[in-house]
């Protein structure tokens, strides 16, 4: 390695100042270190040689997924020399993480000690640390002309939504002000408002096909999100002490915007869902007898009432199969279902079920409010049960429903008598 790591530097420079490889090699190198970094960052590991055999044995060396001999030949060099520029940081006393992830680690620390949400930290670090990789550089970074022109890359070039442009302005304000200590921040930029999309509706007839192909642990989750119009956090984030099965009720609390709402138990899933409490009790059961820790509590509420999280009225009402490491504490305990898993599962039923649509768990919220706005309800009503604070969220639905053909509008080309049986029955040939 005829390239040394440097002060303030991080192994993307010297990968690019490097002249042992040329430039289809560093292409590939920068592709796996790249999905190696991401690898650390999501399990909160350390930039270490434990790290790259864990990476190489469950992401490399996947069953599901057919690497090819130059593939592994290349990867196995990329983290060879990573490994290596790590360990010469290492006798320098250089700081081996790269600039986005230092970056990403400041912001959530900074965001900690304003005690925002997690879900904030890890949106604003994964903006920050983007901005990381445009600048390149730690004194660009602190720079509000090299943020100015990255959001205005994020209008123009990227043309993301306008809500995430806000979230990713938003991002950039909070690393000037609460990270790197500016008073007052300006951008020299103007987002740009994006028109509001049509949003992923299921058919009344697709809905049961795709909960035919559903694997049967995902299948009363997804009833429920659609019988009840429930978002996905708020789905996966439900307790014991949520369910009132003899009132028909669920209760949502610290929803979007931290409001607390209610919404309706569908009255064919009563028996289901007495049947799983039977079975979730079991399992927390389980947990008890083998003193595993109780389930994480929101806010402060786990310093206040430090044995609530093992309470059966606290527990998950669909919890993970087992326990696993909270990112937050480093607490081994069980949580609940996992959100991104519970979202593949729908997408492979949907692929299973022939849907050409791009079907998520929110196309289950989306199908609640039209197919009730199809059956007649009223859409105040509708806007009380999805939480949305101003009618004019909900109204989006109606269009949908327009689509539908729920006006008692007839297409004038049903009108006709004479057209042809048969489209495409005889070709006309057009030059005569």
């Amino acid at each position: 390695m005829n390239t040394f790591p440097r002060k303030g530097t991080c192994w993307r420079q010297d990968l690019e100042a490097s002249r042992n490889f040329n430039a289809r090699q560093k292409h590939g190198f920068l592709m796996v270190l790249a999905w190696f970094e991401n690898f650390r960052l999501r399990l909160g590991l350390p930039p270490a040689r434990e790290s790259a055999v864990r990476f190489w044995k469950q992401e490399v060396l996947n069953k599901e997924k057919t690497r090819e001999s130059w593939q592994l030949e290349q990867w196995g060099e990329a983290i060879s020399w990573y490994l290596g520029w790590l360990t010469i940081c290492q006798q320098k006393g250089i700081d081996g993480r790269s600039l986005p992830e230092r970056m990403r680690n400041a912001a959530d620390s900074a965001g900690m000690r304003r005690g925002l949400a997690r879900r904030t930290r890890q949106s604003y670090g994964g903006w920050i640390a983007r901005y990381g990789l445009y600048a390149k550089e730690a004194r660009k970074a602190m720079q509000p002309e090299t943020a100015s022109a990255f959001l205005g890359w994020v209008v123009k070039e990227r043309q993301c939504s306008y809500a995430t442009q806000k979230i990713a302005l938003n991002s950039l304000v909070f690393f000037f002000r609460d990270v790197c200590g500016f008073d007052e921040v300006r951008f020299d930029v103007r987002l740009r408002k994006t028109p509001k999309r049509i949003p992923t509706v299921l058919s009344q007839s697709e809905i049961p096909r795709l909960f035919s192909n559903l694997q049967s642990r995902y299948l009363l989750p997804a009833r429920l999100q659609y019988g009840s119009g429930l978002r996905l956090g708020e789905l996966v984030n439900l307790r014991i002490k949520d369910l009132d099965l003899e009132r028909g009720l669920i209760t949502i609390r610290g929803a979007k915007g931290d409001k607390d709402r209610t919404t309706m138990i569908p009255e064919s899933l009563k028996p289901a869902l007495a049947n799983h409490l039977i079975e979730s009790r079991k399992l927390w059961e389980k947990d008890r007898e083998l003193k595993n820790p109780g389930v994480a509590l929101p806010g402060g509420l786990e310093r206040k009432f430090s044995r609530a999280g093992e309470s059966w009225d606290w527990f998950w009402l669909f919890p993970a199969p087992r326990p696993s490491c909270d990112p937050e504490s480093g607490i081994t305990r069980r949580h609940h279902l996992h959100p991104q898993v519970f979202n593949k599962a729908l997408r492979r039923a949907a692929v299973r079920s022939n849907i050409a649509k791009r079907v998520t768990s929110h196309a289950l919220r989306h199908s609640f409010a039209t197919h009730l706005i199809e059956g007649g309800t009223d859409l105040r009503t509708i806007q009380t049960l999805l939480g949305h604070q101003d009618v004019t969220t909900t109204e989006i639905y109606t269009h949908v429903a327009m689509g539908a053909n729920q006006l008692g509008v007839t297409s004038p080309l049903d009108s006709m008598t004479d057209l042809p049986s048969q489209l495409g029955s005889r070709r006309i040939d057009e030059r005569r």
